[in-house]
Order: C-alpha cells, then structure tokens, then sequence
C-alpha cells in the first residue's frame, strides 16, 4: 500500500490572500491592530482558536473564541458573494492524477474546517481525488496526530505506507507523531530549513518532483524493513 496524505492550505492551494483578509478583518471588528501578513502565514495550519492565541498571547479567551468565530463568518460572507477561489499551485492537478492513475491513495489532513475543504476542492474539481478527509472538525488539530492516525485507520495503512505532505511546521510535527514519513514543500508558508529540523526527510521545490520522491521515501522504509 501506498498512501499519501496532504495538507490544504499552502500545499495544494494558494490561500495566503484569503486566509490574511479574513484574519486582519477579524481583528479590526474587534478593535484590535491587525496582524501582518507574515505573522498569519506564520500560523497557518494551526487550530483557529489556537492561532488566534499564539497572535494575541495577552487576550482572554472569550476574546480569542470571538476572534475564531468572526474569522468564520467572514470567510462564509466572502464567499456569499463570489470571491475567487484560492488557486492551485502550479502543476498539483496533474501530479494529483499521476499518483491516483499509479495506484497510491490520496487522502488530506488539514487544520481547515470541514465546510472549507469541502467548498476548496470542489471549487478545483478535486473532490474525487481523495479517498479519505480529515479536518479540524474531525479531532484534535495539527501537530496532534489524531486525524493523521484517523485517516491511516480508515484506509488501513500502516506509518512505514504513510507519507504526510505539507508546507509547515505542524504538519512535518504531525507526522513525526503519528510516526509515519514526512515530506516538505517549499511553496509554501515556511522555510526549507524549518521543515527539515522539524523532520522532513526531504523537500520537494516543485510538484513535478513529488511522485519520485515519494517513490525514494517508500523505497528507503521498505529497504529498512526487509
């Protein structure tokens, strides 16, 4: 078996413009100072409360669940009215389809809320692609391991089968605690560097290069076991 397993948000689509706009405007309904671009890049990938804390470290947490829930509800008025949809990264569609056509299952574990990854990849045509989803309503968020382990369950794969794909730190954490096999993307929302000392066991620079080295990683974990 072969399973691969990846993150939404700055690995499969481009939705740093989104996620800022809904973020900054959270904030400012709130009267507080908004958070830059970089410092929402940063903790992309995270549990919406979690997040809101990890920005505003002195805030109570009625003020941090007021922030989550406005969060949502400007994402849901954005969408009402037809914003565009966060875009692809260049070539995902057709290593997407390369994987499946290879007999590998795709599956995705995201910190995005079940609603948003549903609206994500439909608006992309890639609703059929994935054999399993989990996401933030499914369990504890990243890097706790439960909707990693959850998914590989649901298809029954063990951790040496198992490569979680992603941009950040959390999801390379993810995988370190789920003890299954990491790869990083470099077009995403954090550093090369970080991914690697966090546990990636390799980078990928551009989607063309994802299915060889998911082929080098299983090779590596099937020759370590015989």
């Amino acid at each position: 078996m072969r399973f691969a397993v990846f993150d939404c948000d700055g690995t499969l689509v481009d939705s740093l413009h989104h996620i800022v706009f809904g973020m900054q405007a959270a904030f400012e309904r709130e009267g507080l100072s908004a958070p830059t671009r970089d410092e929402v890049a940063r903790y992309i990938g995270l549990p919406l409360v979690t997040a809101m804390v990890e920005m505003l470290p002195d805030g109570d947490p009625d003020l941090h669940m007021r922030l989550a829930d406005g969060y949502r509800q400007i994402v849901t008025e954005q969408d009402a009215i037809g914003r565009e949809p966060a875009p692809l990264y260049p070539g995902c569609r057709e290593v997407l389809d390369e994987l499946r056509d290879a007999g590998v299952l795709l599956g995705v574990a995201t910190g995005k809320g079940r609603r948003g990854l549903v609206q994500t990849l439909a608006d992309n045509g890639l609703d059929k692609h994935f054999i399993v989803t989990k996401t933030a309503d499914d369990g504890p968020g990243k890097p706790n391991p439960d909707i990693l382990l959850d998914a590989m369950a649901e298809v029954g794969a063990q951790a040496w089968e198992t490569v979680m794909i992603g941009d950040t730190v959390f999801d390379v954490q993810t995988a370190v605690n789920a003890r299954t096999l990491a790869l990083g993307v470099s077009w995403g929302y954090h550093g090369d560097d970080e991914l690697l000392q966090a546990g990636a066991a390799m980078i990928a620079r551009q989607y063309e290069a994802v299915p060889q080295l998911l082929n080098d990683l299983w090779s590596k974990a099937d020759a370590s076991r015989a």
